[in-house]
């Protein structure tokens, strides 16, 4: 017998699924970046990862944040492995990710560019599994410490190599490794100086035993961590592998996985080390001096996460205000939609190219010391503010989708919760600005650089030139701590406005009214009435 039909309604007035996405393709601020600081070379495979990240990849990811990762402390029959268990989709993103380069680029391939390519990966990568991006950027960043410890090329040529290999092996016997770091503890937190973990030379030279904690070990599924310990003659950077040298495992304990909020797919967690075999980087006492070069490099990744962690909520945004309609007319098509979506634009395009132009000037500070003093001022203004700005960021977007964007099935919910990550992760808002004041007071270079790129763009904009005379007079007086947050939100904006002046950016005059204008509100979307709207959304291109 035929079952009775009890259709209630017709779903309509909804949007399609979003996606896939080109990343690249849809991207001109991120393509125009690329070019002008160098990366053009590249574009090639900027172009065929664009499209990868975002169909394939962002499609593994959904899987491997809904299957979490797992500890591993014991096998089947009691013995220790310390090790964390991934989904098979995240092996598979971290596969690919790493044989295009996201970790291996700057080094394997080091021309004119490298760093600026690496750097666009990255943040393609970061709008389509995040988590993943953790391992990436650690062992990209780790490459340049290692190689000061001849006894450690080998760990560095794999880490440069475009092959992942995730069996938990000795080095020895991988094609490739990933690196992880362990600097914090419970007493000190960014305050690495009152670290208490012990590190007891052994009779070999380089080789130590280490005896004490981490509260924060970042990607515990790693081959090897830079770590930091209190040496002889005071804190060290040390390389501790998962296994010794002999082929036998550390003395590397798992202790619990953190609970966190966001950044599902990748595993952070709690370690001690029980007499743990290490081999030091760099001289002793000089672990912070020795690790901070890594740890540049992994602030300008938070950078290049928040800015793509903007683009990707974005696109959601723009997708549903494409779709949706409301009292007549599509959502993007409302004034104070178009208002809350230009403002986006703005921010998501300015974020690009502050980010882009840091990655320009670590790939020419080899070469150029005004370059290498830009990168040193510019990573730490630009991490605290971007990092900052992503949140409220992601929030808004959310707020475009309504309800809907509350919900698990869409990514907005997954967003949120990884958006307030970067402004914590590698020395939180208030480190950032103490590192900017110690950087002006010590190296009174990296002022003269930061002076040189706001008065490049001097002439070209009104609301920037009176913003320049202030910036200029602040960076004359100095400012003492309880300032600093001020301070830095204002050099970092200068900073923005300079960029999009030089590079002569369609929207950098709307960009400076918003920004650095009379007019200027703190929510998105109140916009002062001589920015075009319009001009701002047809800069966004999307496959629909």
């Amino acid at each position: 017998m035929e079952q009775p039909h009890f259709q209630t309604h017709e779903v309509f007035n909804q949007p399609p699924p979003p996606g896939p996405f080109d990343l690249w393709k849809d991207d001109a601020a991120l393509r125009e970046a690329v070019a002008r600081e160098g990366g053009s070379a590249f574009s090639a495979a900027l172009s065929g990862y664009g499209a990868l990240a975002g169909d394939a990849l962002l499609q593994l990811a959904d899987a491997a944040h809904r299957d979490r990762p797992r500890l591993q402390a014991f096998d089947a029959y009691g013995r220790r492995v310390d090790r964390v268990a991934f989904s098979a989709a995240y092996h598979e993103v971290m596969g690919t990710a790493i044989a295009h380069g996201v970790a291996g680029l700057s080094w394997a391939r080091p021309q004119p560019g490298a760093h600026v390519a690496r750097a666009a990966l990255s943040y393609l990568h970061y709008q389509a599994e995040p988590g993943s991006s953790c391992p990436l950027t650690m062992t990209h960043a780790a490459v340049p410490v290692l190689r000061q410890a001849p006894a450690l090329r080998e760990w560095a040529a794999k880490a440069c190599a475009f092959e992942y290999d995730g069996r938990d092996l000795p080095m020895a016997q991988k094609r490739g490794v990933t690196l992880g770091m362990g600097m914090t503890e419970k007493q000190g937190g960014s305050d690495v100086r009152a670290n208490t973990t012990r590190a007891t030379p052994l009779q070999a030279e380089g080789e130590y035993a280490l005896v004490g904690h981490k509260w924060f070990f970042s990607a515990p599924m790693s081959d090897g961590f830079l770590v930091l310990a209190q040496a002889p003659g005071g804190l060290t950077c040390f390389l501790l592998p998962r296994w010794r040298p002999d082929g036998t495992k550390n003395a590397l304990r798992l202790l619990r996985l953190k609970d966190k909020l966001g950044d599902w797919s990748n595993a952070s967690s709690e370690v001690e080390f029980e007499g743990a075999w290490a081999y030091r980087v760099g001289s002793e006492g000089r672990g912070v001096p020795t690790i901070l070069e890594m740890v540049m490099l992994t602030r300008l990744d938070c950078m290049l996460g928040s800015a793509g962690l903007m683009r990707m909520a974005l696109r959601q945004a723009l997708h549903h205000a494409r779709h949706r309609r409301a009292f007549g007319k599509r959502l993007l098509d409302q004034p104070l939609m178009r208002r809350v979506l230009a403002d986006l634009v703005l921010e998501s395009e300015a974020a690009t190219a502050l980010a882009l132009r840091v990655a320009g000037a670590v790939d020419r500070a080899s070469t150029d010391a005004r370059e290498a003093a830009l990168a040193r001022i510019a990573t730490a203004s630009g991490k605290y503010w971007i990092c900052k700005r992503a949140p409220a960021f992601v929030n808004e977007a959310q707020e475009c989708l309504g309800g809907l964007g509350y919900i698990e099935e869409t990514l907005l919910p997954r967003l949120v919760r990884q958006a307030p990550l970067n402004s914590i992760w590698e020395g939180c808002g208030n480190i950032q600005c103490l590192d900017v004041l110690r950087a002006l007071a010590r190296e009174p270079e990296t002022g003269a650089a930061l002076r040189a790129q706001w008065q490049a763009a001097a002439g070209r904009d009104a609301h920037f030139d009176a913003a320049l005379q202030s910036g200029l007079a602040m960076l004359e007086a100095g400012c003492d701590e309880a300032g600093a947050r001020a301070f830095v939100e204002r050099l970092a904006l200068l900073l923005q406005g300079a960029i999009l002046l030089d590079a002569q950016h369609p929207l950098a005059r709307d960009w400076c009214a918003a920004r650095l204008g009379p007019g200027r509100a703190s929510t998105y979307g109140s916009l002062p009435g001589v920015v075009d709207a319009d001009a701002a959304l047809a800069r966004v291109t999307g496959p629909d």
